[in-house]
Formats: structure tokens, C-alpha cells, sequence
């Protein structure tokens, strides 16, 4: 009977039309791939891919191979993995993306109930600060906010991802409390430049009656990352327009202040989103349950919300 490593190797390496991008999303070496699909065309007793050295090519035969087995491949896998051990439990590699200081703060923390409950369940967790392609690099879950989601994709909202206005208790002695997001243009800022559109991004603002005023901060200091906004911050350089998950360690502490605390900036939600999939394995299905679970025991959406005050 052929493997489903060879089979999986077959597949997105067909998708891809290329090696490479294979081994990405099954986290092998490309050199792993090719010699998962030589062995299987060695198994089958035909050739399934033409190769040349800039391009990946079908033959009839992978044609017809490929639309055979394609369809049931997730069935497969999800079957693997619900029996991959003797009890049913959920199992596997758990590929995850995240990004880094959130992470760090608030996933990281969850591991080891989650291990606990699930000790055949490996995590392979990345933290890195982009949104990631889940099917063609071969994710099983990321968490993040702002996303655009693209077609398949299913979103499981966590909590709200508020911005708010925050400087240190240092570079605000003896300076004016702002009334409204308007005065906020009197500071030195602290702005972000964003990676995809090279642009520095103005907020509106809004409060509870619905009253909403941009906010525009003076291009003191351009950071392209969060937490680096944060930290400058930190360091007294001026205010900033951040996301409460990376303030609220701070605040919680002192270290930062929240100006003006009835107005903040909605930038969507912070969700927790996998491949749309008749079988969503189990190991994925119990981790975007736990992280909810997670977030609904620490009132992490009651605590991000900027609308509180």
C-alpha cells in the first residue's frame, strides 16, 4: 500500500507545480519531496511529473492520477490523525502562526494546559509578523487581527482589536491632558508605516456616543513594527496610537498611561482562522476550541476592549 507522505508529497507538489513550495507547506526539505514522489512513481510503475530545471509539469498519466486522489487526501489525514492513537485522541503536528508579542503574552501562556490535555499534539508554532498563506504553506490555524481573509478560509472572532492613544507617565508630566483625539497632533508621535503600503496611517476615533475624530499624530518617529512603537513609548519618546494587547502588560503596571480613556480606534477583530474543510482534523478542531475557551476564562475580550474606558 502506497504512504500518505508520498501521497501528500504528490499532491501539493501537482498544486504547486513546484518542489519547493511543496516542501514548505508540509515542513519538509525539497529534496524529501522529490524523493517521496520518485518513490511513488517508482511504486506505480509510471512516470508522474516531466521535470526541468525551471518547471514542474503533469504528465497525462499524474492527470489522471492526481484527480483520483486529490479529493480524498483531507479525508486521509483527518482520519490518521482522529486514530493516531489507540484511545482516538487527538494527535499530530500543529502547525500555528502567531505573532510575536502577542504570542508570546497571551498563546504561550495557554501551552501547557493545552499540552496537558493533549500530550500527543506537537505544536509547531511560528511567530512572525505577517499574515501567512495557510493552504499554500501548509498551516493548520493562525491567529491574528486586521486580516483579510481570502476565499475558504473560516474566522473564529476572539476579542475586539481596539487602538488607543498611550505615552509614559514621564513624557507627559507637566504637559496638557488632550480633550479630544484632535489635540493629539501637539505631541511628538510615535507612528507606524505600513509594510504593504509603505504609508503612515491616520486613525478615527470614536467614544461612546458615537462621536468620531481623527487622530493624527506628528511623524516624529516611523516604526514599521507594534512592539517596537510600544517600546519607544516606554522610553518617554512620545505618544503613540497602539493596540490594547500590546499596551495593556504596561498599563496594567503603570509603565504606560491611556490618554484620552473614552475614545479609541476599531481596527476589527482579533480571530483565530483555518482552512475551510468538510474534516477539519481533530487536533486542529480542539485547539481553536481551547484558545477560545482561553480567551472566554481570562476576559480577554472584555480587557481589549478600548471601549471600556
Amino acid at each position: 500500500m502506497e504512504t500518505l507522505a508520498n501521497l501528500e508529497s504528490f499532491v501539493r507538489s501537482a498544486e504547486a507545480s513546484s518542489f519547493s513550495v511543496a516542501a514548505r507547506r508540509l515542513s519538509l526539505t525539497p529534496a524529501a519531496v522529490s524523493r517521496n514522489v520518485a518513490m511513488l512513481e517508482r511504486n506505480l510503475g509510471v512516470r508522474l511529473f516531466q521535470r526541468t530545471t525551471r518547471k514542474l509539469t503533469l504528465t497525462e498519466a499524474g492527470e489522471r492520477f492526481l484527480l483520483t486522489v486529490q479529493d480524498h487526501l483531507e479525508g486521509l489525514q483527518a482520519a490518521i490523525a482522529d486514530a493516531a492513537t489507540d484511545r482516538g485522541e487527538p494527535a499530530g503536528v500543529l502547525k500555528v502562526s502567531m505573532g510575536l508579542t502577542f504570542g508570546a503574552d497571551y498563546i504561550l501562556p495557554t501551552l501547557p494546559t493545552f499540552l496537558a490535555r493533549y500530550p500527543n499534539i506537537r505544536p509547531d508554532w511560528r511567530f512572525e509578523a505577517r499574515q501567512v498563506d495557510l493552504v499554500a504553506e501548509g498551516y493548520d490555524a493562525a491567529i491574528g487581527g486586521g486580516i483579510d481573509l481570502t476565499p475558504g478560509l473560516v474566522t473564529r472572532t476572539l476579542a475586539p482589536l481596539h487602538i488607543v492613544a498611550v505615552a509614559s507617565p514621564a513624557y507627559m508630566r507637566g504637559r496638557k491632558q488632550p480633550a479630544d483625539p484632535s489635540d493629539l497632533a501637539v505631541f511628538d508621535g510615535i507612528v507606524m508605516r505600513s509594510t504593504r503600503t509603505g504609508r503612515t496611517r491616520d486613525r478615527i476615533m470614536r467614544n461612546a456616543a458615537g462621536t468620531e475624530i481623527q487622530a493624527t499624530l506628528k511623524e516624529t518617529i516611523i516604526f514599521d513594527d507594534p512592539e517596537a512603537m510600544c517600546r519607544a513609548a516606554l522610553l518617554g519618546l512620545g505618544v503613540t496610537l497602539i493596540a490594547v494587547p500590546h499596551a495593556l502588560p504596561h498599563l496594567e503596571h503603570g509603565a504606560l498611561v491611556r490618554l484620552l480613556p473614552q475614545w479609541y480606534a476599531d481596527s476589527g477583530p482579533i480571530s483565530i482562522y483555518y482552512a475551510s474543510r468538510r474534516q477539519l482534523p481533530a487536533k486542529t478542531r480542539v485547539f481553536v476550541d481551547f484558545i477560545a475557551e482561553a480567551f472566554r476564562n481570562d476576559r480577554l475580550a472584555e480587557r481589549f476592549a478600548g471601549s471600556l474606558g
